[in-house]
């Protein structure tokens, strides 16, 4: 990278934060009120959300509908140019439109603005002049701080669909936290890939019942050793006679106990490691990789309220699940 290229890279990141420094110091005084208008009005709606933009503030409008429907606010993106062609269909008078134009002045956007005020459906507008076509016809105008553009031509939208895609994801993230939605809701919307995998909870990936390796207190060494061998897990865990969790006999466990002295006459109390590490049902498997690395473990006992060992998980579940 030449220098002349890194100065234009940092010169555009700086126009692009001074933006965002303008609309975080806009929320904070006049923008904040006509924003919680907007996030009242999109709970209380009882339809869709409907995204709408031309141009690039169409493609930041996919973007925040997108991450709207993730988020437990169902949402999805109506294109203008299609909405006088059959497309105003998907606005019920029961959703909230929110609609993205810089200028305010759109043309395309006039279509489903005049289907918003006649069947009195919600609109939010988001522009940066209030004054314009948009700002005056919405139930609630957003308006962004006026900021120069990232282009040295100042045309091309830079700055100022960064800045639009902000106030999204603001939107969105308001939302999400107005309605109480948890890690467990996010995985409803995410099953798959990494992010699918680091929500799914240890009761999904456990090995449980017969597979487990199980032994009680006083398990001769013999039986131990097959245990061990049988499951493959490396290890076994040892419950006393109301099946609670009392310990674990790892493979390390059984060399340093046999080189010590007293071989197989020893039993599972003998040899164990009493109080193992735990992980409950519900915990998130990110949560089980975190502590078999901080702990250097290869197995985690899953153990219920009662302390009832119900599961195992391994490492090697984690990893070729792909929560790493």
């Amino acid at each position: 990278m030449t220098a002349d290229t890194r100065a234009s890279a940092l010169r555009t990141i700086a126009t692009e934060r001074a933006g965002l420094d303008s609309l975080h110091a806009a929320l904070a005084n006049g923008l904040g009120e006509p924003f919680a208008a907007a996030v009242a009005m999109i709970r209380a709606a009882s339809g869709r959300v409907v995204v709408s933009g031309m141009g690039k503030s169409g493609h930041i409008g996919r973007k925040i509908a997108a991450t709207l429907a993730s988020t437990g606010t169902p949402a999805h993106f109506v294109h203008p140019a299609e909405a006088s062609h059959g497309d105003l269909g998907m606005i019920q008078p029961e959703d909230v439109v929110i609609a993205l134009s810089w200028s305010g002045e759109t043309a395309e956007l006039a279509a489903i603005v005049a289907h918003s005020r006649r069947f009195r459906v919600g609109l939010v507008g988001i522009t940066s002049n209030a004054d314009s076509a948009l700002g005056r016809e919405a139930d609630v105008t957003l308006t962004l701080p006026k900021a120069q553009e990232a282009c040295p031509n100042g045309l091309a939208p830079t700055t100022s669909t960064t800045m639009q895609m902000a106030l999204g994801d603001a939107l969105a993230v308001a939302l999400l936290e107005a309605r109480g939605f948890s890690r467990q809701d996010f995985f409803v919307y995410h099953p798959g890939g990494k992010l699918g995998a680091q929500l799914k909870t240890v009761a999904s990936i456990m090995h449980q019942a017969d597979a487990m390796p199980r032994v009680g207190l006083d398990a001769v060494m013999t039986d131990v050793i097959e245990m061990i061998s049988a499951k493959g897990f490396g290890c076994a865990v040892v419950t006393d006679p109301d099946g609670r969790l009392v310990g674990v006999v790892t493979d390390g466990d059984l060399r340093r106990k046999l080189s010590q002295g007293g071989g197989l006459a020893q039993r599972a109390r003998d040899v164990m490691t009493p109080n193992p590490r735990r992980i409950a049902p519900d915990a998130l498997a990110v949560e089980a990789l975190e502590m078999v690395s901080r702990l250097r473990i290869t197995a985690l006992i899953v153990a219920d309220e009662a302390d009832r060992p119900v599961g195992l998980v391994h490492v090697h579940d984690l990893l070729s699940l792909g929560v790493a």
